[in-house]
């Protein structure tokens, strides 16, 4: 039977299709969410998250709900160490200081796993009244025409279809996703040839032999003999389970192999060890050729893959959710044109290419160099030097990323420019970057003042410039709110009087003089013809 139930239809109810559900219900777009799994799955992967997507849990109105769930205790800290031959040698350095780039997000970094991640988007999608989300149903078949899109279900336990009808449907179903095959959207790979695997497991032990490290939640063991690719271990919890992956031989299965001792020498020691889950997974890069093939769009794992590597993942998900969901409300809605749709894919595809090839892709290569180049026991002072300018680096990498859509079609920025996940973090507003935060001069931070449309950040602000944006975005229909200030050390710091500001929180636009046309910019931010 085929049912007329929602504008958007989101097929899978991991982080990103329930991110995706939460900013469309908050924006009163009828929305169903389909999930296979009535309970998160109990493995810790997605752990880390950034400044940026704590941003979007403070957005729905989850922030603290997340930070109240994490599984490490506050003070002991949340950092990462690169070590080199084994856990407990003589070389580290501190990696993935997200802390450096605190000053540029409004909201602190955070550390957990995805399922308590999910268990926090659960509770929050649960009090939204325009979302329904079946679980226990799986997407066998997607089909569109020019009216609308049609999703056929299965029920998990294999009794009972349905098929639901909407404007749109999103994929967020993993890296083998239905939708995206269903819809014929081809992917590229990179494959790097191996066989990687993911081990879960308790141990008091080990956490006594990292007490050595305090503060530190996640391990990074470079080794010779595995050509740049890690030995990578996380924290679940403080003091018990562990989650590890790395490179394993052809052919080893859960039986075949020996796990404990292979833990025991990335470490450098002897420890207890009591394993809850032994996963195996190919490690590739994959990255679909488009992000929307009409009516149907992809995000998160589907649209993207790779491996968990600088936790980008989870992060380039969430955003991902963020920049489509008010694109399909706007839409939906009317004050968004067919173009706002196609910018979907032209920001965030070029992002993901940049972030696998300058970040992941680039992390190996420069650390199989390294590992050839650089040995102790053959030239230790020429090794020692390289590791001492490699931790120094690991300070740049986290600056160097910074998503950016300043090439974007809907962005106003100037000729020449690319979307790119490569850029630096800087208080100065550029249209297409990320808006950083500054206090007000009523004491308020700037993300306080904004609103879930457009805001139009004006410091000491001509009263015909506000008019005009006004009175343009009253005619098209466009949400807009103007946040007034009278200036100082904020506008100082943007570099500029005028800041229009997306849903999403990057910038549209900005100047210190006045637009040739408010209508105009707000056209071309919308998609939507003059």
């Amino acid at each position: 039977m085929e049912e007329n139930t929602a504008d958007v239809v989101i097929v899978g109810g991991g982080p990103v299709g329930t991110g995706l559900a939460i900013e469309l219900g908050q924006r009163g777009i009828r929305t169903v969410l389909v999930e296979r799994y009535p309970t998160p799955q109990q493995v810790p992967k997605g752990q880390n998250l950034t400044q940026r997507s704590v941003e979007h849990f403070h957005a729905w109105g989850i922030e603290k709900e997340l930070r109240a769930a994490r599984t490490v205790p506050k003070e002991y800290g949340i950092g990462g160490l690169t070590a080199y031959g084994t856990l407990t040698g003589d070389y580290h350095y501190d990696w993935l200081q997200r802390e450096l780039v605190r000053p540029y997000y409004f909201t602190d970094n955070e550390r957990l796993p995805q399922y308590r991640t999910e268990e926090v988007l659960r509770e929050r999608v649960k009090t939204l009244p325009s979302v329904e989300v079946l679980y226990g149903w799986t997407g066998e078949d997607v089909q569109q025409d020019e009216d609308g899109v049609t999703v056929t279900l299965a029920c998990r336990d294999g009794v009972g279809e349905r098929r639901l009808r909407s404007a749109y449907a999103v994929g967020c179903d993993g890296s083998r996703s239905v939708i995206r095959e269903k819809a014929g959207i081809t992917q590229t790979q990179s494959d790097h040839d191996r066989l990687m695997v993911l081990l879960v497991f308790r141990s008091t032990g080990l956490h006594e032999l990292l007490k050595r490290f305090p503060g530190k939640s996640f391990y990074n063991v470079l080794h010779p003999d595995l050509k740049g690719y890690w030995q990578f271990f996380g924290r679940v919890d403080l003091g018990n389970t562990w989650f590890f992956h790395a490179p394993v031989p052809p052919g080893t299965t859960r039986d075949n192999f020996d796990f404990s001792g292979y833990l025991h020498r990335a470490v450098g020691a002897e420890f207890d060890i009591e394993f809850e889950h032994v996963g195996f997974w190919d490690l590739r890069i994959a990255t679909a050729d488009s992000y929307r093939k009409g009516r149907i769009f992809i995000a998160g794992d589907a649209a993207h893959s790779h491996p968990p590597y600088g936790g980008y993942g989870i992060n380039t998900g969430f955003e991902d959710a963020r920049n489509l969901g008010w694109k399909l409300a706007a839409r939906l809605q009317g004050w968004g044109g067919d173009s706002l749709l196609d910018s979907y894919d032209e920001e965030r595809r070029p992002v993901f290419v940049s972030t696998a090839r300058d970040f992941i892709e680039k992390s190996i290569e420069s650390d199989r160099a390294f590992l050839e180049n650089f040995d102790p026991a053959r030239d230790r002072v020429a090794f020692e030097a390289e590791w001492k300018a490699r931790g120094s680096g690991a300070r740049a990498e986290v600056n160097a990323f910074s998503p950016n859509y300043r090439g974007s079609p809907i962005v106003c920025g100037k000729k020449g420019d690319s979307v790119s996940a490569v850029g630096t973090h800087e208080y100065r507003a550029v249209a297409g970057c990320h808006l950083a935060p500054q206090l007000q001069s009523d004491g308020r931070n700037i993300f306080e003042c904004l609103s879930s449309g457009f805001t139009l950040v004006a410091y000491d602000g001509d009263d015909v410039v506000l008019k005009e944006f006004a009175a343009a975005a009253e005619q098209m229909g466009v949400p807009l709110d103007i946040a007034l200030d009278d200036g100082g050390k904020a506008q100082d710091n943007y570099e500029a009087r005028y800041i229009l500001v997306r849903p999403d929180h990057f910038i549209t636009w900005a100047s210190e003089e006045p637009p040739l046309s408010a209508r105009r910019i707000l056209a071309q931010a919308t998609g939507s013809s003059q």
